[in-house]
């Protein structure tokens, strides 16, 4: 429902209450003067049925007025700045090939000076059979399974006014094992100057924040009903009104055209005989067409400021990605290797109480490399805390850390004839392992050194007995005790 159709209906309704409360006045403190002679309990009964009605017409205007949710643009970084982001990147190992692809191919496509529409929807849509009635030249195939598309194919086309443009086929959306298909018709979608979102019906809510995706990069929407010739004119008004309504701010046109392609039907002859016919039905699409020559308009100049910052926008957010998976495969390598030296400490320990010295050495420079890989600030007072803070949760929970480390090496051959050292080693081993998890999650995710919440972290991974991280910690605690007699 539009805003000024829901201001017209408050306004009418707020209009027929003072109406109704002016014209009822009296009668109302007649009724009220009644009301205080009844009963008790049905003065209570009928103050009930009272509140209820009231409040559910407050409900009701609250509904018609109620502020729209803006759509939150996503944020556009520097050109330059990411470039760097990108160097920094790939400098601590990471692949960024593609991303830079992404930034190469928006600058190819900006000195080519045309006009990119993609075509893109879910499968079974006739996206195939659009394609066909805008580029004739386009060859596409079909395929009994869904999905036609397997990749992104371009085509010559023209708009309504002769200009040229090119046609991006992309792969179809909710293709059965078809994710990967997915991800490059979205990313050919935010490449071009604007996208045709193809529907055969009313929407679902998954094609509807699909769209809402795609608009929150700035993204000119047409959104097409396809098959429009199935419907009477009613019918077909009705539903695009409702489409209208579900893409309000989303969509820049919602326009309803038939694609054509064949048809089959049986035609009885007149010896009786009965043929089997197929013909082809000629496409409309004039509705598109005049919407695509009102979008581009501007032309490839007018419209690249805005294809720019939504390729920079995705590649912001990939690198984002691709940045947490690094800093997450880095964090790895980093618990690893301190758990390691938890295991060289408590099997190098001979003093009593040595063992624990060491260990806080390490839980303190784990703290700090963990930290500064994720670019967080932390003072030696907070370090010193959190190391005090994670001793007493160790220390409450050694019990739990014994017996499952007792149980891990009854469940492994070999280890229980190592010898009691290697229980006290392999205790060390998860709990540095849990330690460092937990740190490296909690950072991640607060931005911050949160003391409880990594604890609340290191309680819950101390306690979990999965066979395939006991078995992890277990072949390493085996490889140093047997590195250590083997010198």
């Amino acid at each position: 429902m539009s805003r000024r159709l829901r201001l017209l209906l408050a306004a009418i309704a707020i209009a027929v209450l003072l109406w109704l409360l002016f014209a009822t006045a009296e009668r109302a403190l007649a009724l009220a003067q009644r009301f205080l002679t009844l009963p008790s309990w049905l003065q209570w009964t009928l103050g009930g049925a009272l509140s209820l009605f009231a409040a559910f017409g407050l409900s009701v205007l609250w509904w018609l007025l109620r502020p729209r949710r803006k759509r939150v643009a996503k944020p556009v970084p520097d050109r330059q700045e990411l470039e760097q982001r990108l160097s920094q990147l790939h400098e601590r190992g990471s692949d960024t090939e593609q991303l830079g692809h992404e930034l190469a191919e928006l600058d190819r496509r900006r000195s080519e000076q045309r006009i990119y529409i993609a075509l893109f929807g879910e499968i079974s849509t006739g996206k195939s059979t659009l394609i066909r009635a805008l580029a004739p030249q386009a060859v596409t195939l079909s395929d009994a399974r869904g999905g036609t598309t397997r990749e992104v194919r371009h085509f010559d086309s023209q708009l309504a006014d002769g200009r040229p443009f090119v046609l991006a086929d992309v792969p179809g959306s909710h293709e059965s094992a078809g994710d990967a298909r997915e991800t490059i018709a979205r990313q050919e979608a935010l490449r071009a100057h604007a996208v045709v979102y193809v529907c055969a019906g009313d929407l679902t809510r998954s094609q509807v924040e699909e769209l809402r995706w795609l608009a929150d990069f700035g993204k000119p929407l047409v959104l097409v009903l396809n098959k429009a010739d199935q419907w009477n004119v009613d019918e077909l008004e009705a539903l695009q009104q409702k489409l209208r309504q579900q893409t309000q701010d989303i969509a820049t046109a919602v326009v309803a055209v038939s694609a054509g392609g064949s048809e089959r039907f049986q035609r009885q002859l007149d010896n009786g005989d009965t043929e089997h016919v197929e013909r082809q039905r000629k496409p409309s699409i004039k509705p598109l067409l005049k919407a695509l020559s009102r979008i581009t308009a501007s032309g490839a100049d007018g419209l690249e400021p805005m294809r720019e910052q939504a390729v920079l926008a995705s590649v912001h957010e990939r690198a984002g990605a691709l940045e947490m998976q690094t800093r997450a495969a880095e964090a790895e390598r980093i618990v690893r290797k301190y758990s390691r030296r938890a295991v060289i400490g408590a099997m190098a320990a001979v003093a009593p109480g040595s063992d624990l010295v060491i260990q806080a050495a390490l839980a303190t420079a784990l703290t700090r490399e963990l930290a500064k890989l994720y670019e967080i600030p932390v003072g030696e007072v907070q370090v010193e805390d959190f190391v005090r803070q994670a001793k007493l949760t160790l220390r409450t929970g050694s019990s739990i850390v014994l017996a499952i480390a007792g149980n891990a090496m009854k469940a492994f051959p070999g280890l229980g004839t190592l010898g009691g050292g290697v229980l006290h080693a392999f205790a060390y081993a998860l709990i540095f392992d849990s330690l460092g998890h937990a740190l490296a999650a909690s950072l991640a995710e607060r931005q911050a050194l949160d003391q409880d919440d990594a604890a609340e972290r290191l309680k819950a991974l101390l306690a979990d007995a999965g066979g395939a991280r006991l078995r992890q910690l277990a072949t390493l605690t085996i490889d140093a005790w047997r590195e250590r007699d083997s010198k």
